[in-house]
């Protein structure tokens, strides 16, 4: 053990008539385990937050998007998908087609959105169907079987529809819903609402309170007929990706391959103001919680400055003794370091302790409406724990200079002369 480090730890160990810088310590030690347990919880939930909203919204959605520059439906987009479906990056493709329409049941009506689909290949890019709680979920793979006259005989469709907005409108599976599509049929008198029957057949629950309330699903051929779109188009084109972080440089090669008339959007570029959020929110969450570790670190500047006085007399024997002023110096440092090591594994202990009950027994609820999911999840990463240790450290050792300094400065001389 370097002398240093041997005289730092004897001068922790409290005498009678040290007491008081014992208790000035240990507040020390508790400042900064409740600093660094703080912060570790609060990056914990706002990495939490991020990472469960953006795994919920990419597994509902496609990575990457191509529509039409003029908005107009994509014809013959098996065409268009042959030469885009072999670009880098591309692991999946599906046809959809979206639009905003008006539900009505015998309880209640409100606006959704309705989105043609074709099952298998939806499949390729997200993992919609495998958030199908009850009901058929092979409803829509029947449907997008049937062609020709078996088509145009049935009266009603299949409709997949969320957890919340089965409860809001009142319906169960194999109840009917009528929906309305504005701008329908052009006729002498004008535009005219389209309108279509369509049986429940299966309730999903995605976790995103946005989409289980206001999205509904049907098959592609539904919806081409409910929207008027020519047979063989869609309205937009989607791909799933290898790396979802990079979908900007994939998104490039995708509207090189479409070709002219084309234009494309990410799951970033459609969720870029909430993650812009989350991200300033996680930022100013260390910020303002670290003032905590900051406010402890002054603790440790009052336990060292009057260590430094109740040390005077062995201070001046050491240096008398052949110890440098850096000796001194670096003794104090290390007493300081201590107190802050201490502290700092107790706050990530405790902190990781706390965000692994909390995460895993779903301890604080939400309201699903407010916040799109129903519980706070805390997710520790291994480097936010890092990055939390080495600021509390850091602050501790910034904390230790100036009593340090002055230690280190003091005359044996002077000192031993009124001994």
């Amino acid at each position: 053990m370097r002398f240093e480090l041997f005289v730092a730890l004897r001068y922790l160990r409290a005498k009678r008539k040290q007491t008081m810088v014992s208790v000035v310590s240990a507040i020390s030690i508790i400042g900064i385990t409740a600093g660094v347990m703080a912060l570790v919880i609060a990056l914990a939930l706002s990495t939490g937050f991020r990472e469960d909203i953006q795994t919920k919204i990419v597994g509902a959605t496609a990575h990457v998007n191509l529509l039409r520059l003029d908005s107009t439906p994509v014809l013959d987009y098996e065409q268009v998908l042959q030469r885009v479906e072999n670009a880098p990056g591309v692991t999946g493709c599906a046809p959809a087609i979206f639009n905003q329409v008006f539900v009505a049941s015998p309880h209640r009506n409100q606006g959704a959105v309705l989105k043609g689909v074709d099952p298998k290949r939806e499949r390729e890019i997200s993992d919609f169907f495998s958030h199908i709680t009850s009901g058929d979920a092979g409803a829509l793979d029947r449907a997008a079987a049937d062609n020709g006259q078996e088509q145009a005989s049935r009266t009603l469709e299949n409709i997949i529809i969320g957890k919340e907005m089965s409860r809001i409108m009142g319906v169960q599976i194999g109840d009917t819903l009528r929906i309305f599509y504005p701008m329908g049929h052009l006729t002498p008198f004008g535009m005219t609402a389209a309108e279509k029957s369509f049986r429940v057949a299966a309730i999903f629950e995605s976790g995103l309170w946005d989409y289980d309330a206001n999205w509904a699903y049907t098959s592609l051929e539904a919806a081409r007929r409910l929207f008027s779109f020519p047979p063989g188009s869609a309205s937009v084109l989607q791909f799933k990706t290898v790396d979802l972080e990079d979908v900007g440089q994939v998104s490039d090669e995708i509207r090189t391959a479409a070709g002219p008339g084309f234009t494309t959007t990410t799951w970033i570029d459609l969720n870029k103001p909430l993650f812009s959020a989350l991200k300033l929110e996680k930022l100013v969450l260390f910020l303002t919680i670290s003032l905590i570790v900051f406010v402890a670190s002054l603790n440790i500047v009052t336990t060292l400055i009057m260590m430094v006085m109740e040390k005077q007399r062995d201070i001046a024997i050491l240096t008398a003794m052949g110890a440098t002023s850096r000796t001194v110096m670096y003794v104090f440092m290390l007493q300081g370091l201590i107190i802050g090591l201490i502290g700092t594994m107790m706050g990530a202990t405790l902190g990781a302790t706390a965000c692994w009950v909390m995460d895993s027994y779903r301890l604080i609820h939400l309201e699903a409406e407010v916040y799109s999911i129903p519980y706070v999840p805390f997710h520790l990463k291994f480097w936010d724990i890092a990055l939390v240790s080495g600021t509390a450290l850091l602050i501790s050792f910034l904390a230790t200079l100036y009593p340090a300094r002055n230690a280190s400065r003091l005359d044996p001389v002077e000192i031993l002369r009124y001994e």
